[in-house]
């Protein structure tokens, strides 16, 4: 295809607009003033380009910018290229360099550790009043993916509750709503248990931590000394006790905000369907 030799978009063309900022880059960097921030801490970072040949002609806010544009719209390379004035291959190189840094710095820099109890405490909404000693509330989602090629690929990434090809991640959120951690991806047919018990989230937990979970979480025997989890009550008679349908009502008000953190991360289209050739990629895109 033949090259554009201007540079028909860039960040200089959304900066004026935060309406255009939040639209491209996703709600975390809602506008002006917040993305600049991001840029800041990646303005000395030193970058290795994955494909081996380094990128110098697009400066590094534009690099960025067509990334986030990736995963917030999830745009094919060819057109990210037609946008900003470059080959296809040169946006494959940006891309794919750009969401290995973003989980070095982001994900592994600034989510290493989860909040304490105590420090959920102290910005802990009112509907978590039956759950003060609330460390984490965990979930598992999944995220549609292209048909394996290998036979026992296809075994394993088979979703019996989706009914399709899956990759599987656990997330969990402080009772605020904040995310405070992501597992990598699974094949979609691992169960939530073994999700938890590969995670490394156990380790996380002190006695006198509560975990709020569903009912697929049956992960009792696998926690630290002390350590609690509260799921809905199981249905073991014709009906529920009004006290169970107190708790299961209360427990669904609470865990209600992990429900709203997944469709947070579901905004970015990315996540909608990963591609064969970023299947390597998506525990990092995830």
């Amino acid at each position: 295809m033949d090259i554009l030799k201007s540079q028909p978009f860039s960040f200089e063309v959304i900066q004026e607009k935060d309406s255009l900022i939040n639209y491209y880059t996703g709600t975390g960097l809602p506008n002006r003033k917040t993305i600049n921030f991001f840029f800041v801490i990646f303005k000395d970072k030193h970058i290795t380009y994955l494909l081996g040949w380094n990128v110098e002609r697009i400066p590094k806010n534009n690099q960025i910018l067509m990334t986030l544009m990736k995963l917030r719209l999830n745009l094919d390379f060819i057109d990210l290229g037609v946008r900003f004035g470059c080959t296809r291959k040169t946006i494959n190189n940006i891309v794919l360099t750009w969401i290995h840094v973003f989980h070095t710095v982001l994900f592994k820099g600034f989510m290493e550790s989860v909040p304490s109890e105590l420090k959920n405490r102290a910005c802990l909404p009112s509907i978590f009043n039956n759950f003060v000693n609330c460390r984490i509330i965990l979930d598992c989602t999944e995220i549609f993916t292209a048909i394996p090629g290998k036979m026992y690929m296809q075994k394993l990434t088979y979703s019996n509750y989706k009914h399709r090809y899956t990759l599987k991640g656990l997330v969990g959120i402080a009772p605020n709503g904040v995310l405070t951690f992501c597992s990598c991806l699974c094949p979609g047919s691992t169960s939530d248990k073994e999700i938890v018990k590969n995670s490394g989230v156990l380790n996380i937990f002190s006695s006198g931590d509560l975990i709020l979970a569903d009912e697929g979480f049956l992960i009792n025997y696998l926690l630290p000394e002390g350590v609690s989890v509260n799921i809905h009550p199981f249905l073991a008679s014709p009906q529920f006790t009004p006290n169970q349908v107190i708790r299961t009502l209360t427990i669904a008000q609470a865990r209600i905000h992990i429900e709203r953190a997944i469709c947070r991360i579901k905004g970015y289209s990315i996540l909608e369907f990963i591609s064969q050739t970023l299947v390597p990629y998506a525990s990092k895109i995830f």
